[in-house]
């Protein structure tokens, strides 16, 4: 069902990374100047989806080399092993930063000064944010039609660990900049920083539970994710379409990179089947799933007896 284009996320991951890296510097201004727990954090935040989109740049790199002789089965876990280890940054960098932050200022108190440089920049970041997602989420609204599934539906079950990475990433710095907003104004009005530095121990919460959420989904495709149920369907309809296929005695799959799927099933072909009839078969079978599927890559059929017969 799935096949993604490596250009499209590349394009998705450069735009992400060039408008972090410009927010972060004038967050950082702009907290330096307010003294603002919360938009230290914000800084962090972006900083560490700075380098969340360069470790992606390298994944989607290294998840596209082609196979070797080494590695016969291409290069496309590199990328999952990569898209995780942003999400770690994410999670030491972005989130570890803001909660200790947050809670040195509720503990010790920070008096806040200029915050119109802070309000101007959380503004301008939330128009620029707010663009990156608009073009992650046309990504996925494009792979959604064609695969015919809901965007949400195709979030949960893609193996393009890229896109999944800056949808979730850009989605939480908006969430982060309304968090950061309500913060600065809660402290402005109440003349306390506990609503700056709460707001930024909710920005670290925020990017604690996105960066699990990516590190767990990367684990689970290193560790070797069967295809989406939906297209294990497919793969054994087409199977059992084949005129000298019985039944189907097993079918494994595997997401071997993103978007990629390695199929291998133990086929019971019909008694009357000659050797060469089975040779043709599978011959058959191969090209019909990878042009029904253009994410199959690899596909290895085993004649099997069921042991009824």
């Amino acid at each position: 069902m799935e096949q993604r284009e490596p250009g499209e996320s590349l394009g998705t991951v450069l735009v992400a990374g060039a408008a972090n890296l410009t927010i972060a510097l004038a967050k950082l201004v702009a907290g330096l100047i307010g003294g603002s727990a919360a938009m230290l954090s914000e800084a962090a935040h972006s900083a560490a989806d700075t380098v969340t989109e360069l470790l992606l740049l390298v994944a989607v790199r290294r998840g596209g080399r082609p196979a070797d002789q080494r590695h016969p089965f291409g290069h496309g876990k590199a990328g999952f092993f990569w898209a995780m280890m942003a999400a770690v940054a994410t999670l030491v960098g972005g989130a570890g930063f803001s909660i200790t932050h947050g809670l040195h200022e509720i503990s010790h108190g920070e008096k806040l000064s200029n915050l119109t440089p802070s309000y101007i920049v959380l503004a301008v970041a939330f128009a620029v944010e707010g663009a990156s997602l608009g073009k992650a989420y046309s990504q996925l609204r494009s792979q959604a039609a064609r695969y015919q599934v809901h965007p949400v539906r195709l979030v949960q079950i893609t193996s393009d660990t890229a896109l999944k990475a800056v949808l979730f990433e850009d989605a939480a710095a908006l969430v982060g900049l309304l968090i950061a907003a309500v913060g600065l104004a809660g402290s402005q009005l109440s003349g306390s920083s506990f609503w700056d530095g709460g707001a930024s121990i909710a920005i670290g919460l925020l990017l604690l539970v996105v960066a699990l959420t990516l590190i767990r989904s990367n684990l689970s495709l290193l560790i070797g994710q069967a295809a989406p149920q939906q297209t294990e369907t497919g793969i054994r309809a087409v199977l059992l379409a084949q005129p000298e296929v019985e039944d189907v005695v097993e079918l494994l799959t595997m997401m071997i990179g993103p978007g990629s799927i390695l199929v291998a099933a133990k086929i019971d072909f019909r008694d009357e089947a000659s050797a060469a009839g089975v040779e043709i078969a599978c011959d058959e079978v191969d090209r019909r799933l990878r042009e029904c599927f253009p994410g199959v890559s690899q596909v290895f059929l085993d004649p099997t007896p069921t042991r009824r017969r």
